[in-house]
């Protein structure tokens, strides 16, 4: 039996959450949508310009493993913080979700990393992170018995730009592969995909990663087209599993010539869109390691994405183990 069943690994993140509208996006030049990453002259700018704020422990990897562990799975996770108010924050809130969270933190400077994410009226956010602290995330913070005893090692594509991630994530793959496990990605968003498509690419043909979670803009990044067919029939060559969500027309699995379309939930209210592919992999993750069909596993993840998309946070509020119940899923 692995003891745990998902590890998660990625940039430890406070996000710092604000309202806003079109507007102030345009005259801070923000890209809406997007994860544009900034230095701390800009975090600076840009906090002292924000509106009333709420701070919540993120970053995607961190989202998923605490959803994971909100729908009862034995979670795990890797993210470098600093010895700061926000590093203790962070490792507070994760480790109060039930995920072991062990990563030593690296003293003062650079301080732990954060994201300033401006939420217009639409839901939609757009995030401008600073990484701090993250950048430190190297080989010597890998947990080889951690990563031996996951399931699945999930990790996010965002993890490709600090250098020495990269080096911790090919480890990981290399553990993982050696005891029988599988790894897991996400491509985080359309501009990652652009910086890293062929190394992306590499890591799915070679097979060093197993399952890759998409949005429809991602995966039609990935393969540089418009035609949403043609990508979906490429990355099911391309790898063992993907998930690809649509938004509010739900998702698709695939698996070698296998498709699975599962709906969306009914939303009472559309908030915030931060977390949602995150609890999509969490819902996700959590059936695939219990043995469930990939077509619950879809509905799973389009549970915990529906239920964190009608709140502020990235991380679900009402537990998804309790949610699961109700809908008739556990």
């Amino acid at each position: 039996m692995a003891r745990f069943d998902v590890l998660t690994v990625g940039n430890a993140i406070v996000d710092i959450i604000a309202r806003c509208d079109d507007q102030f996006l345009i005259d801070n030049s923000i890209t809406k949508a997007a994860m544009n990453l900034i230095d701390a002259e800009r975090a600076e700018h840009l906090y002292s310009r924000m509106g009333p704020a709420l701070e919540a422990s993120g970053g995607s990897a961190g989202n998923t493993a605490a959803g994971a562990a909100s729908f009862g799975a034995k979670a795990a996770y890797f993210g470098k913080v600093a010895e700061d108010q926000l590093g203790e924050i962070f490792a507070h809130d994760i480790r109060a979700q039930g995920v072991h969270y062990e990563t030593k933190p690296k003293g003062t400077f650079p301080p732990t990393a954060r994201s300033m994410i401006f939420v217009t009226p639409d839901g939609e956010r757009s995030m401008n992170t600073y990484l701090g602290a993250c950048v430190e995330l190297g080989p010597e913070d890998i947990e080889a018995d951690v990563v031996a005893d996951a399931k699945v090692t999930y990790f996010e594509g965002y993890l490709w730009d600090p250098p020495r991630a990269k080096e911790a994530i090919l480890e990981c793959a290399r553990i993982a592969h050696a005891h029988g496990r599988e790894m897991s990605m996400t491509l985080s968003d359309s501009f990652c995909v652009g910086r890293y498509r062929d190394e992306f690419l590499d890591l799915m043909r070679s097979g060093t990663v197993d399952i890759v979670f998409a949005n429809r803009e991602e995966v039609l990044a990935l393969y540089e087209t418009r035609d949403f067919e043609e990508a979906l029939t490429r990355i099911a060559a391309d790898c063992k599993i993907a998930a690809v969500t649509m938004s509010e027309d739900g998702a698709v699995i695939l698996r070698g010539g296998e498709r699975h379309y599962v709906g969306a939930i009914e939303l009472d209210e559309l908030v915030d869109t931060t977390g949602a592919g995150d609890l999509f992999a969490a819902g996700f993750l959590y059936g695939y390691t219990q043995g469930r069909t990939l077509e619950d596993c879809g509905r799973l993840g389009c549970l915990a994405a529906g239920i964190v998309i009608q709140q502020i946070g990235p991380r679900p509020m009402k537990s998804l183990s309790e949610a699961a119940s109700e809908a008739g899923l556990t």
